[in-house]
């Protein structure tokens, strides 16, 4: 990419997006942040389970020992 294309290109704030996706799942939560903590654990959990089951269907092999 150009240094014209980089320079226009505006930088992603990192710190406001974070910010943006907690209002967001506060908001969804009518601001009660323990269920929206719990929501989120929630979600960690049911995507850890769903690695495991993947990483149990793919073979060593293919994985190369890579997958933790």
């Amino acid at each position: 990419m150009s240094e014209a294309m980089q320079a226009k290109r505006p930088a992603f704030d990192e710190e406001a997006a974070a910010a943006a996706a907690i209002d967001e799942a506060l908001a969804e939560h009518n601001g009660d942040a323990r269920a929206a903590i719990r929501s989120l654990l929630e979600a960690v959990s049911y995507l850890e389970k769903a690695r495991d089951r993947a990483l149990d269907l793919v073979s060593v092999g293919y994985a190369r020992g890579r997958v933790d």
